[in-house]
């Protein structure tokens, strides 16, 4: 719980995606919040939709998509062209595509978590095609996972940094290292449990990182509290990893019980933030 006259906390809201409060589509981002507003301090790296809606349905356009942002074709075709995922990609309309990801034809940028878990999914082959329910392809990663693989595989996790474009933009969480790193994995035919691990808790290690950056102003850390929710941390591996990071680095943690952290807690979260302004007005 948390009072209405707690503070700030820094929300982590991990989901598919939403229009954020400047009109582009959110769902990886870092918010600065109390009841009654907050302030975007930082996202996951806005990569394209391809193909709009389609994108929801079909995961190998997000991991199209998600390669094309990390390296050219030319790289990826000389380093991981052997691998059956550039053979499946040719059979793709690629100049069609390329055009729209060039100009931004129905493929917005999204900063989308859940996208995000769908690119690494496709990837390895795991409802590449197409999902038959929504978040079909994070679960069944998920449930690739076993914890002696977590154990195993924590030295090996895959590398997420944080850029920063701009001067004047936000940091972006950025996985384009971690691209690189997957697809040696697939040319080594490494298991794809033990792809899924590394995802996850390189995600995970990628996500403390970008707290504490924006937590901390030098030495002392301005916020100790961080929430999270977002439909993404229904993945109970991926929230068990955040958690157990965030709380070694001694944040407390606001997280969901009662309210499901997905689309269904919504409303009541409208309600409470109302409230909370009709209350300080």
């Amino acid at each position: 719980e948390w009072p209405l006259d707690g503070g700030e906390v820094l929300g982590i809201a991990l989901d598919g995606l939403g229009f954020g409060d400047d009109g582009t589509l959110w769902g990886g981002e870092f918010l600065l919040s109390n009841y009654c507003e907050s302030q975007r301090l930082g996202s996951f790296k806005p990569v394209a939709l391809l193909g709009g809606s389609q994108a929801m349905r079909e995961p190998w356009r997000n991991t199209y998509s998600h390669l094309l942002a990390a390296m050219d074709w030319q790289e990826l075709n000389d380093n991981f062209g052997s691998l059956e995922l550039l053979s499946f990609f040719k059979t793709k309309p690629l100049a069609t595509l390329n055009t729209m990801l060039e100009k931004q034809l129905n493929s917005p940028l999204a900063s989308s978590a859940g996208r995000l878990f769908d690119a690494v999914a496709g990837a390895i082959g795991i409802c590449r095609e197409q999902v038959v329910y929504e978040g079909q392809a994070a679960i069944e990663l998920e449930a690739l996972i076993t914890s002696k693989m977590l154990d195993s595989e924590a030295q090996n996790a895959y590398p997420m940094i944080i850029s920063k474009p701009g001067d004047t933009q936000l940091p972006l969480l950025d996985p384009t290292a971690m691209w690189k790193s997957l697809l040696s994995d697939l040319l080594e035919k490494t298991p794809a449990g033990i792809i899924a691990s590394r995802f996850h808790l390189g995600l995970a290690a990628g996500i403390s990182a970008m707290t504490n950056q924006l937590c901390y102003t030098g030495d002392s850390r301005n916020i100790n509290t961080v929430a999270l929710s977002g439909g993404v941390f229904q993945n109970r591996i991926l929230f068990e990893c955040v958690k157990r990071q965030l709380e070694a680095d001694g944040y407390r943690l606001l997280s969901h019980s009662k309210i499901p952290a997905n689309d269904g807690g919504i409303a009541l979260g409208q309600a409470t933030a109302t409230l909370a302004r009709i209350i300080q007005a």
